[in-house]
Parts: C-alpha cells; sequence; structure tokens
C-alpha cells in the first residue's frame, strides 16, 4: 500500500469539523484508496468498530440501489438515528447518485446534496464522499452544501510518494516519472508494454468514455482531436479560436471554437486537464487568453501521443505545474512587458506563485547550456522590478546555488522531493 499521508493528515484534521468531507480528484488517481482502505484502517487502529462505518461504493453493483438518494439517506438513518455511538459514512463517486421525487412531500425533486445536507445535522455522524466531476462538486461545494463542506482535491502520486515507493536511483525514479507519470497503478506493472497499455486503455476506456457518456458528446471524433492537439502542446500559450483554427486546417472541416471551448471545458471537469491563466505581472490584471494547459498526469499525455513526442523541458514544466498545485498554491503564467526602443516584448515567467499574501516566481529549464538560453531563461525574472523570491529549477546542476542575481537555482529532483525551501 502506497502511504499517502499528505492527504490522510487532511482527513484526519477535518474529522468531526461539522462539515462534509469532499475528496475530489481524477479517476483511479487513489481517492477510494485513501478513504476506504488508509483512513478506514486508521480508523479502525484508533478503535472505531467496524460496523460504526457505513461504507457505500456507488460505482459497484451491490450499491446501485443507493444511487438514488433518498433511499441512501433512509438506508443511513436507520442506523444512525437515536443510537449514542458514533458513526462514520463514506461514500464513493458521488456523481453515479440521480435526482428522484419525493413522493411523501409533494413530489419535489430531491438530489444527493439535499440528503447529505440532511445527514450532516446528525450529531452522532461524520461524512465523507468522492467524486471525480468539476462541475457536480467543485462549484456545488458552496451552493448546494450551503458552504459547509471541506474540499480535499486529490492528485495522482508526486514524484516523492512515487519515489518513496519504489525507491532505487532517483535519476533512474525521474526518468521512469516523466514518462509513465504516477497513476498508483503504474507501480504495480513492472513491464513496459504493460504500463503503457494500462494507460492508454485507462485513457481511451475510462476517461474518454466517461467524458462522452456523462456530458452526451455527439462529436466524439472531434473531442479526440482536441485531446490530441493539447496534448501535443503542453505548456504552450493556446486558447479555443487557436484550437478551432488548427483543426479546421487539419481537417478541412470547420471546427466551431464555442465547440472546442465546451470540449475543453469537460475534460477540465473530468480533471483530466488543468488550465494556467496569464497574470500581467507589472499591470496586475489577469490576460482573458492565450493561457496554458497542464495535463493532470503526464503519463496519460505520453500515452495520448503513443509516446512519440517526448520533450524533456515541456514535460517538465508540467510536472513542476502539478507538484505546485498540488501543494495548495495559486499557480499562474507571469508576462513581463520589455520595452526595446518602440518596440514592445512580452517575456514570460514560467510560474508565478502565490501563498497567501506571498509570492515567488519560478523558471522551469531543462538546461541552460549556452549563454543565449541562460539570458532567455532569466531575462523576465529580471524586468519584475520587485523583490519576490525568483528560483530557477532546472536539471543540469548537481547542487543548489544563489546566482550573481540573486536568483536561487534548484535541481528538479530536489525540488520534488521537497528538499528546498520555496517561501
Amino acid at each position: 500500500m502506497i502511504q499517502r499521508d499528505f492527504y490522510l493528515d487532511r482527513l484526519i484534521r477535518n474529522m468531526w469539523n461539522g462539515e462534509i468531507k469532499v475528496i475530489t480528484g481524477i479517476r483511479r488517481c487513489g481517492k477510494s484508496v485513501l478513504l476506504f482502505d488508509l483512513f478506514y484502517e486508521y480508523l479502525l487502529a484508533q478503535g472505531v468498530e467496524d460496523d460504526h462505518i457505513i461504507r457505500l461504493e456507488l460505482d459497484q453493483r451491490r450499491y446501485y440501489k443507493f444511487r438514488n438518494p433518498i433511499t441512501l439517506c433512509e438506508y443511513v438513518e436507520r442506523i444512525v438515528t437515536g443510537s449514542p455511538e458514533k458513526f462514520f459514512l463514506f461514500v464513493d463517486e458521488v456523481q453515479f447518485t440521480i435526482k428522484v421525487k419525493d413522493e411523501k412531500n409533494g413530489g419535489i425533486e430531491v438530489t444527493i446534496y439535499d440528503m447529505l445536507n440532511e445527514l450532516k445535522s446528525y450529531k452522532n455522524l461524520d461524512v465523507y464522499v468522492t467524486g471525480s466531476n468539476s462541475r457536480m462538486l467543485l462549484k456545488d461545494i458552496a451552493t448546494e452544501f450551503r458552504g459547509r463542506a471541506t474540499q480535499i482535491h486529490v492528485y495522482p502520486l508526486s514524484f516523492a510518494e512515487f519515489y518513496s515507493y519504489i525507491g532505487g536511483s532517483k535519476r533512474d525514479a525521474l526518468d521512469q516519472y516523466m514518462l509513465y507519470g504516477g497513476m498508483p497503478r503504474i507501480t504495480a506493472l513492472k513491464n513496459e508494454e504493460d504500463k503503457k497499455s494500462y494507460l492508454t486503455n485507462l485513457y481511451d476506456e475510462l476517461y474518454v468514455k466517461d467524458i462522452v457518456e456523462r456530458n452526451r458528446i455527439e462529436r466524439e471524433d472531434v473531442l479526440n482531436v482536441i485531446l490530441d492537439y493539447v496534448a501535443s502542446q503542453v505548456g504552450s500559450l493556446t486558447n479555443p479560436t487557436n484550437i478551432s483554427n488548427a483543426l479546421t486546417s487539419m481537417r478541412n472541416e470547420r471546427i466551431n471554437s464555442s465547440l472546442v471551448s465546451a470540449y475543453l471545458s469537460h475534460t477540465m471537469d473530468a480533471f483530466l486537464i488543468e488550465m494556467a491563466k496569464r497574470y500581467d505581472v507589472k499591470g496586475k490584471t489577469y490576460f482573458n487568453y492565450p493561457n496554458k494547459y497542464y495535463y493532470t498526469d503526464i503519463g496519460l499525455r505520453n500515452a495520448r501521443l503513443n509516446y512519440r513526442q517526448f520533450d524533456p523541458g515541456h514535460i517538465m514544466e508540467n510536472v513542476v505545474y502539478n507538484e505546485l498545485v498540488r501543494r495548495g498554491y495559486s499557480v499562474d503564467v507571469g508576462v513581463i512587458i520589455e520595452r526595446k526602443h518602440a518596440e514592445k516584448i512580452q517575456r514570460e515567467i514560467d510560474f508565478v506563485v502565490n501563498s497567501g499574501d506571498r509570492r515567488i516566481y519560478i523558471q522551469s529549464a531543462w538546461q541552460m547550456d549556452t549563454g543565449e538560453k541562460e539570458n532567455s531563461e532569466l531575462q523576465s525574472l529580471k524586468l519584475t522590478g520587485d523583490f519576490f523570491k525568483k528560483i530557477v529549477i532546472r536539471m543540469d546542476i548537481p547542487h543548489n546555488f544563489y546566482d550573481d542575481n540573486g536568483f536561487f537555482h534548484c535541481n528538479l529532483i530536489n525540488f520534488l522531493l521537497d528538499d528546498v525551501e520555496l517561501f
């Protein structure tokens, strides 16, 4: 069992806080294991009786009847009502629930949120749910749950979690991680072809089908082309109009930008990709477009392209982005306007990272082996005009150091293993 202490500790800290704990994340990233194995074993070790932990896995056939929220609520109420004992409720993949009419109360429409809010009122019940759809969960935490929910977002394995399990050479582990990513099942597969087959099947048979069925997508062919394009352009600036124009040119068929925008939203709702907005560092405003898209798991991105396009610089950038957001930071793509005579040149800072009122700037550079490359990577940092910490993450240095500009250069592996103090 891979220990996921980063998330387990958050569950433990929020026990009996009076709120519903909502565990979100892409399917197969380890949400169910976190709740039904790791947290479950923790509770047993604390003396909680097994029959005081109510577990409902809605993607399993024997629990299908509980997709009806009234049936689920009445079942739990029969267990906890009038009991002096404390109980825990685990509901897995809550997005599978349906809306029903409550015939006992005038036929009003009832959702899982109504029932969970009702169950939350029981002082002897602590409620935990998992889900794989951001539209259903993230936006509803503040509305349907009436602001009384704690969100814990789970990502695929970080490199630190991955390495703690497989051990060995750190560089060899990083090479594997950058190729196959951090989906937990990968660690149990030893054969290279098995790993590739698993990720490809996971992408096609689970994520794509799930997106198509959940959103009733009519043009699956267009969705697949969009996914191919975003995978090939990971870490590059783009927007729905650019993608629409590129697809129109490739297919000799007009692909509407609004359709592209909708399909991109569906993939983000499924937590397959994330979007980083561009931020004007000096103007302190956000650009509407273009933005950058990153894959939640780099192995899925590589599988999507059949491992044909392996650019370590862009892959590293994606891995760094994932690590930053996993740690809970707010991450944007920075833009600096450099004025040369009458010309305005847009310079890019890979990541503007905020934690509360603190900020750092990060450049991700696989290597800086020429003066031209070094100037390209560092120039934007020199133009910020402020005193926030500036970090250059790279793979071509054996140890960390500060340069003459006061910029901190650190090795990628050190960063990923959390051996570097960012703030």
